[in-house]
């Protein structure tokens, strides 16, 4: 193998393993558990920068220190859009830090329901903030442990009488002391006489009850289906008083976040690329497409832009290493013809 062949092998294999940490997220918020960046394209969709690796359906992460909570606050401003939902965010730590304070000062505290609603298309930062969420109420020592657990109906919901509830307490066992984020929560609910899914929600509700000092849960899913989902059980209706709307991001904010991915993984598109890109993006806005996906829509058309670059790549007789590190219009015109 000549220079040339190795250069391309390592490029296809980048992408290789790009694509399969991709699939290992399907059914889950792509970008989450960031680190703070200012707003210089790190983010993913906040921040594409730096990335933990993602939460498996079911499983818990390691319960984390307590962070400073004005850290968190700063996290939580370097991320890419998301205006409301950080308002909303900045209420519910003041709310917390208020409780807190009263408590320690022997003061009367209402009982407060920190249960939340997400609600938004995929891709716009659920399992994002679901996860800071996690971390500011274990810093303001609200939950005991502070880490996340998700599942979705799947993970919930067994095939015989009986077995839901079971295979659903093991999961809130799981997440005791921590946050339950429950993705497409409105699963949960067919309809259907013979379906066990009001036994997952139905012990959701209880363990709720029974740890309400030290378990949150949040579920999320597309905004009509999860008003659906709220409203056909009075013990849902009642839990959940704290709705958060996700929007979908704007193209310049897409792009804002493809610059993230670019940077972190050293790439620089130039201008007529990025302008290209920005385009596309428009036109999927324009159309509405839910199936885009956000910013994971913009984390599978960087990889095909890869894709399209490693091809261009494997035509010339000699590749530098500003070759490999340049995405040009073309690349980007190539990855979304076939979107």
């Amino acid at each position: 193998m000549d220079k040339k062949d190795e250069i391309i092998a390592q490029q296809t294999e980048i992408i290789r393993s790009m694509t399969e940490q991709n699939l290992r997220r399907v059914g889950a918020d792509l970008w989450s558990g960031m680190p703070a960046q200012p707003h210089t394209g790190k983010d993913a969709p906040a921040k594409a920068a730096s990335q933990e690796p993602p939460v498996k359906k079911g499983e818990e992460t390691d319960a984390p220190q307590r962070e400073d909570i004005e850290a968190l606050q700063k996290e939580l401003d370097g991320y890419i859009g998301l205006d409301n939902i950080k308002k909303e965010v900045r209420s519910l730590i003041n709310i917390a830090q208020v409780y807190q304070k009263r408590k320690e000062n022997d003061l009367p505290t209402a009982d407060m329901s920190l249960h939340m609603v997400f609600s938004g298309n995929p891709g716009t930062g659920k399992t994002m903030i679901a996860r800071l969420m996690a971390r500011v109420y274990h810093s303001l020592g609200i939950l005991s442990k502070g880490q996340l657990v998700e599942v979705d109906r799947s993970g919930l919901v067994a095939g015989y009488v009986g077995q839901t509830a079971i295979k659903t307490s093991k999961v809130l066992e799981k997440a005791a002391g921590g946050v339950l984020f429950v993705d497409e929560a409105y699963t949960l609910i067919s309809g259907s006489e013979n379906d066990f899914g009001q036994e997952a929600v139905d012990t959701i509700l209880k363990a709720m009850e029974d740890n309400r000092d030290d378990l949150i849960v949040i579920v999320a899913g597309y905004t009509d289906l999860m008003y659906d989902f709220i409203e056909s059980n009075p013990g849902l209706r009642s839990r959940f008083n704290r709705y958060l709307e996700f929007t979908d991001y704007t193209p310049e904010e897409m792009l804002e976040i493809f610059r993230g991915n670019c940077k972190k993984s050293s790439y620089k598109p130039d201008e007529a690329a990025q302008n290209k890109l920005l385009e596309y993006f428009r036109e999927m806005a324009a159309a509405q497409r839910r199936t885009f996906g956000n910013a994971r829509g913009v984390r599978n058309v960087f990889e095909r832009i890869l894709s399209c670059q490693a091809n261009r790549l494997a035509g010339l007789e000699t590749v530098t290493k500003e070759d490999l590190m340049q995405i040009l219009e073309q690349d980007v015109a190539a990855a979304v013809e076939d979107a």
